[in-house]
């Protein structure tokens, strides 16, 4: 693969990790009240969701997704639905005055909430799907191609989620015991924000 075409591949997989997006939003959401370590967690979620859609494109099954409109939109309901009710959750479910600290929950349930939310995102699969072919030479080893691009996107997508970790991690330092659930409510808001853009979202963006 030319250094070019993986250079442009790097460029264009960064602009993208760093436009907001559900999985950004959820990572934010995850990070704000518990710390970045809970943000990090949510996005080792999202690239193992990234990384089976790899597999997925490589073996042409992702294009097949992609054309079967029902399943497309089946997809991209349940990924909005989702984001909606963890949003809704968080929005509703207020601590009392009395009991101010963060509970701490399982961290597995990070991840395992970053791997759905960004499985049932629709726009990932289309990326991997349209994006993907653009940057490979069919004269060269696909196999090998691909897992260079994917290793690349890997890497990229951890370093972006980190940063957006670590900065709602820190904004939520900023802040006292009595804002907790505020905070939580600014997380869930985020979620809500999320699921609501997935739903209205078109296939043909």
């Amino acid at each position: 693969m030319p250094f070019e075409t993986w250079l442009a591949f790097c460029v264009t997989e960064a602009v993208l990790c760093f436009t907001p997006g559900p999985a950004v939003l959820l990572v934010v959401s995850a990070a704000l009240p518990r710390g970045a370590g809970a943000g990090l967690v949510a996005g080792l979620g999202i690239l193992a969701a990234n990384a089976f859609y790899f597999a997925l494109s490589a073996l042409g099954i992702g294009a097949a997704i992609v054309a079967s409109q029902e399943l497309f939109h089946a997809i991209q309901w349940t990924g909005a639905a989702y984001l909606i009710y963890l949003g809704g959750r968080a929005i509703f479910s207020g601590r009392s005055s009395e009991a101010p600290s963060v509970q701490p929950r399982p961290l597995g349930r990070a991840f395992t909430r970053g791997f759905i939310v960004q499985t049932a995102n629709p726009k990932t699969l289309i990326f991997f799907t349209a994006l993907l072919p653009q940057f490979l030479d069919p004269e060269r080893a696909i196999g090998f191609q691909v897992v260079v691009l994917g290793a690349s996107s890997v890497v990229i997508e951890f370093l972006a989620l980190g940063v957006y970790a670590v900065v709602a991690s820190r904004a939520g330092r900023l802040t006292d015991g009595g804002w907790i659930d505020r905070i939580e409510r600014v997380g869930g808001g985020f979620l809500v924000a999320a699921g609501l853009r997935l739903a209205i979202v078109s296939r043909s963006d």
